[in-house]
């Protein structure tokens, strides 16, 4: 075991390669070399708990070990930032509630069903928006409404789950919300009353299996916002055509705003909105 007396064991390159190809072929995650220092800062905690000497043996354990698979969801969870809150990038979610709801409300009537997918949802809070987006818009009395949350982090799925949550999250909550859909808990904290929670489901799931992504339902929206830029390109455009294939005709896909699809070859279609861009299923 590495003690406070010893040295880090540090991160050399021959073994950051080894484990850049293992994350980018299990999750498609971008370990890039400017990187390896955050890499290697937060995956010493893994080592510290397994008793390894070193990188090269922590290599081994993902590769070979009972336990790697687990091992390596965790190793993932701590390279990529899981930190959200509830109406993050409100001006696309304007965009959503004013333009995009009353377009689906009226295309997709005949059939009075909805599935919004919240593709890297982490601990919830973007799946429980769009539910409150949903019925705060009142045009869907009546349908068959669902949102779907998906992450690869079994942890966060639990947060989201539990439906818990301190003053951070709910910073930039709308006047009323608050007060409609939690219930106040000690230390400050708040609560998602079940009469939300009911209306999201939460499922694991790796963007990167296709098998698992077919198991999903049809989509006619898909907010995948602040995921697609820890992934390498090949992978980005393996997961944006899965997305294209779950979608409806007539679908959306809402992206962060740090992320785009203009220089990528995808069957998307460009979609102006009053207050952001989004992506079209023709």
């Amino acid at each position: 075991m590495t003690g406070f007396d010893e040295p880090r064991p540090r991160l050399d390159g021959e073994t950051l390669q080894l484990l850049r190809e293992l994350f980018r072929g299990a999750f498609g995650l971008q370990l890039r070399d400017d990187l390896a220092f955050i890499a290697e800062r937060r995956l010493w905690t893994r080592l510290e708990a397994l008793e390894l000497r070193d990188f090269a043996g922590y290599h081994r354990y993902l590769m070979h070990d009972a336990r790697g698979k687990e091992e390596l969801e965790l190793a993932a969870e701590l390279l990529v930032p899981h930190e959200t809150y509830f109406f993050r990038e409100p001006t696309q979610l304007e965009s959503f509630r004013d333009e995009v709801l009353p377009e689906l409300a009226s295309r997709f009537a005949p059939g009075r069903r909805l599935s919004l997918w919240s593709a890297g949802c982490s601990s919830g809070e973007e799946a429980y928006t769009l539910a409150m987006l949903l019925d705060g818009s009142g045009l869907f009395p009546g349908w068959d409404v669902q949102v779907h949350g998906t992450d690869v982090s079994r942890r966060v799925l639990q947060l989201a789950r539990a439906g818990e949550y301190g003053p951070s999250a709910v910073r930039a909550m709308p006047a009323g919300v608050l007060g409609r859909w939690f219930d106040r808990l000690d230390g400050g904290r708040y609560k998602v009353r079940d009469v939300l929670r009911t209306r999201v489901s939460f499922g694991h799931l790796n963007l990167m299996d296709a098998t698992g992504v077919k198991l999903l339902p049809p989509m006619h929206a898909i907010f995948c916002r602040n995921v697609l830029i820890y992934l390498e390109p090949r992978a980005r455009l393996e997961v944006v055509a899965r997305f294209f294939e779950r979608l409806v005709p007539g679908g959306l896909l809402f992206l962060g705003h740090s992320e785009s699809l203009i220089n990528e070859s995808t069957a998307f279609e460009l979609v102006q909105l009053e207050g952001d861009l989004a992506y079209r299923k023709p």
